[in-house]
């Protein structure tokens, strides 16, 4: 029997629709057969899947299953396709009768138990969701109080492989978590302390009105100052003088946040600039982004915000040399084997160096 599960894939900060397709009843030995451009996370989800499926109460098949990832030719990373390979091997074996499958848009990464865990890019989801006109949006509840941030989309928050089975079954009714603004009331996290504020410096009234200036101009800035002379402390409360973000602005930070795995429960403010410090020994993969299958670098992660370079003579030059092109387009083109992504990078760049 074949089964199809709606699910997505992470490419750089946006999501792509991805169709997990199921099929049991095979000839052959008993075995699972995965496709569809897995990487090593994916592959493993087999040994995750059936501990989770047996540790839940249901049995696994008993015939040769073939699991595809579609479409073929975008490569697929990451556990977040858990819960739908699961919920696809219950359909097709008969154990989930759920006409409304195709309805869901459905990702998490499961543990043996059957628990359900957190997974990066929930935002990008949920916006995917809503652009694909589905009914709704299972996911882990920590990505799904971020998910819910999207409005147009209805978000249910699921515990356990068990619990999904269950609502979609109609056994087990969910209400979909409250959307846009009402989600951030209901995230614990999302107001975490702020580091500090402006109006705490004293003194030093020419370097405040310098900055005034630059902030009010969307100016850079370089500070040139002996060490203790407060450069770094001034530069970490610039974000509390600069015109808080709409929400839009703000789901744009959050959406380059979570593809990097950083959520507001991890103590990203609701509503405020990012401000991001990275040490000078960062190469230029992690100052620009990159990877295997490209990802924000601390100039998308500033995005909306602050980068703040402390020690600026301390960095590699081809690091710096890098930043020329975003700095004066606000974004960059990384191009690798598995695809190109454009990342936004509008930020204002603060150093800071002793004379």
């Amino acid at each position: 029997m074949l089964a199809t599960v709606h699910s997505a894939a992470l490419q750089g900060i946006d999501a792509e629709a991805v169709l997990v397709e199921v099929n049991t009843g095979e000839a052959g030995a008993p075995e699972l057969i995965l496709v569809g451009l897995p990487d090593a996370a994916v592959k493993e989800s087999e040994d995750r899947v059936f501990s989770a499926l047996s540790n839940s109460g249901f049995h696994m098949p008993r015939s040769r299953t073939t699991i595809n990832l579609a479409p073929g030719d975008i490569r697929k990373e990451g556990p977040l396709y858990d819960l739908p390979i699961a919920l696809g091997i219950l359909r097709a074996t008969g154990q989930l009768a759920a006409d409304h499958l195709a309805d869901f848009l459905i990702a998490g990464e499961l543990s043996l138990s059957g628990a359900t865990r957190p997974m990066r890019g929930a935002l990008a989801t949920a916006l995917l969701a809503r652009h694909l006109g589905k009914r709704g949006l299972i996911l882990p509840p920590r990505a799904a109080e971020e998910a819910a941030l999207v409005e147009g989309v209805a978000v249910y928050a699921v515990r356990s492989l068990d619990e999904a089975y269950r609502f979609l079954a109609g056994e087990c009714p969910l209400a979909p978590l409250p959307g846009g603004l009402a989600a951030q009331h209901a995230a614990p996290g999302s107001e975490a302390e702020s580091p500090g504020d402006f109006s705490e410096i004293k003194g030093q009234p020419t370097l405040r009105r310098a900055v005034e200036v630059a902030v009010a101009g969307a100016h850079n800035l370089l500070m040139i100052g002996p060490p203790g002379a407060g450069k770094s402390m001034l530069a970490k409360r610039i974000p509390t003088i600069m015109p808080r973000p709409s929400l839009a602005e703000f789901l744009e930070v959050l959406n380059i946040h979570s593809a990097a795995g950083r959520t507001l429960r991890d103590g990203l403010p609701f509503l405020a600039r990012p401000f991001r410090s990275p040490h000078h020994t960062i190469s230029d993969v992690g100052l620009l982004g990159g990877g295997v299958i490209p990802g924000p670098g601390e100039i998308s992660l500033a995005h909306h915000g602050v980068l703040f370079l402390d020690e600026l003579p301390e960095f590699k030059r081809s690091a710096l040399e890098v930043m020329r092109q975003p700095l004066e387009d606000g974004h960059v083109t990384i191009s690798r084997s598995a695809g190109k992504v454009t990342l936004p990078c509008s930020f204002m760049l603060v150093a800071a160096m002793n004379p």
